[in-house]
């Protein structure tokens, strides 16, 4: 072998070594990254068992129950779940708020307004219907016996004329009662006070002077007489047939005068302090649509409707042309200035929450870096439209929770501190407390008010909240104090139907039109 090859094969070796041990160095390096990174991560993963030892558990029905460990609630069998931590930038809270993050705040829509005084004005809204001016109807009766010989009025709905003969009647006491005009005119010159007799007796029986100096006039004696309309008006009631007969005071026809009508409002007792003769409104009617009329109230009844709780308020009206029909649905809001509560501090009604014996709110907490709310206990005055009087309870400037307060309220029972369900100074946790939902039937905003002021009035109802759109009555109860079974009973005895009653058809009939929820 020749000195060359053995260069080149020494070459070879020697570039080989080379690979080889690099190869190995590159192999240690990978492999020692990779052990960096179990160490690494394996103590990523003793971080949160640290937390894990602190970590505290509720049910997020029954927030009272907490544990340091996951589980069952021993009250309802719900899963438990962990509780949300406070984060680290909380500033100055009291123990009691409610912390949550600017993104949670966000996602939750939550929105805030300041408190402020104003002139409270109250908008009242009354239901009603259009009736006859009751001192515009008139009977017209017979006042005389016979027998109806041929009638000129047909129908009902018919419109008369004051003066136009309405019937013709045929009476044998009116033959013999001209007989006696006619011998009383022959003995006039003797005896002329029978003639004034015989002409007064026909005068009783409503005939008039055309008529009497008619029959004097003609010397023929007739058993016939035309009945004239005492009044104009329109026909609402037809009593009599042609051929029938009848006796003195018959009622033949009832006629209504419809230029000035009635509208008759139904107002509920809680309104009533509120409304005075002679207060101003506007009110609409169905039939017709976009206009709007203004009167005011010239009559409210002294007495309350035993059933519908409601009293009745008259707004009078000219009726020209007599647009306006009877029966007709109205709709009226008035307006009236709450003097003795100028200002008053005014909040909207979607910043409280009603628990049935208390009312609360969350007031935001000033100077912290991350959002904080805390409940706040308030006295109610009176409710307005959309918003309602504070009497006590916070004060002008304060910054209180208008748009997502059942989202504070949710996260302050999770995390056990005091709620709209769980103040530990009035409510102590007991574990005695149910929620439940309840399908019941309505419309409007006075089926609201009703439904949950007849749920509330149980005994052992904490809230009662009904949702217009679900039909779904929101129930907190004491169970050792009512159930279901009494509450669903009370809201179908004030006249709405319900999963587990329904109305009587008495109660349901006496609700106000805008009510009838039943097809």
């Amino acid at each position: 072998m020749d000195t060359n090859k053995i260069k080149q094969l020494f070459n070879r070796c020697a570039g080989y070594g080379l690979i080889l041990m690099a190869g190995l160095l590159l192999g240690w390096l990978l492999f020692s990254e990779d052990a960096g990174s179990v160490s690494h991560e394996s103590h990523s993963h003793e971080m949160p068992a640290a937390e894990n030892a602190t970590q505290r558990w509720t049910c997020s029905m029954h927030p009272q129950i907490k544990t340091d460990k996951p589980g069952k609630c021993p009250i309802c069998g719900m899963d438990l779940i962990p509780l949300a931590t406070t984060g680290t930038h909380a500033g100055a809270i009291p123990p009691d708020a409610i912390q949550m993050s600017k993104e949670a705040t966000a996602l939750a829509n939550i929105q805030t307004t300041v408190v402020s005084r104003q002139n409270p004005v109250k908008e009242i809204r009354l239901y009603g219907t259009v009736r006859a001016d009751e001192r515009l109807s008139q009977s017209q009766t017979s006042h005389l016996n016979g027998r109806i010989e041929k009638l000129f009025v047909n129908f009902t709905g018919e419109r008369v004329q004051q003066g136009q003969t309405i019937v013709t009647i045929y009476s044998p006491e009116l033959l013999s009662a001209q007989q006696e005009l006619f011998e009383a005119a022959g003995m006039q010159s003797a005896h002329p006070a029978l003639l004034q007799a015989a002409r007064e007796k026909l005068r009783l029986w409503k005939l008039t002077g055309e008529q009497i100096a008619e029959i004097e006039q003609s010397g023929a004696v007739s058993p016939y007489v035309d009945i004239k309309a005492t009044t104009s008006g329109v026909v609402v009631s037809k009593k009599v047939n042609e051929g029938d007969y009848i006796n003195q005071g018959t009622v033949l026809f009832d006629i209504a005068d419809f230029s000035r009508v009635w509208i008759m409002f139904d107002a509920y007792e809680s309104d009533l302090p509120f409304l005075n003769v002679g207060d101003k409104l506007e009110y609409t009617l169905r039939a017709l649509p976009g206009k709007t009329f203004a009167g005011s109230i010239s009559f409210i009844n002294p007495i309350v409707d035993p059933v519908t709780r409601t009293v009745k308020v008259r707004v009078e009206t000219a009726n020209p042309g007599s647009r306006v029909k009877p029966d007709l649905y109205a709709g009226a809001i008035v307006r009236s200035p709450l003097k003795q509560y100028a200002g008053q501090l005014v909040i909207p009604k979607s910043a409280v929450l009603w628990t049935g014996k208390r009312s609360i709110v969350y007031v935001k907490q000033p100077h912290t870096e991350t959002p904080a709310f805390r409940l706040r206990q308030i006295e109610l005055g009176p409710s307005l439209e959309d918003s309602c009087v504070i009497v006590s309870g916070i004060e002008e400037g304060d910054e209180i929770v208008t748009n997502g307060a059942f989202t504070v309220d949710a996260s302050a029972q999770l995390e056990g501190k005091p709620s709209m369900m769980n103040d530990e100074t009035l409510h102590p946790a007991t574990g005695r407390e149910s929620h439940a939902l309840i399908n019941v039937q309505g419309l409007c905003e006075m089926c609201k008010d009703r439904i949950e002021e007849t749920a509330k009035a149980v005994s052992g109802v904490i809230s009662a909240i009904w949702d217009q759109q679900s039909k779904q009555l929101h129930l907190n109860f004491n169970p050792a104090a009512t159930s279901i079974d009494a509450i669903g009973k009370a809201v179908a005895k004030a006249g709405h139907d319900n999963e587990k009653y329904k109305a009587d058809d008495k109660t349901y009939n006496a609700l106000p039109e805008c009510c009838k929820y039943r097809e």
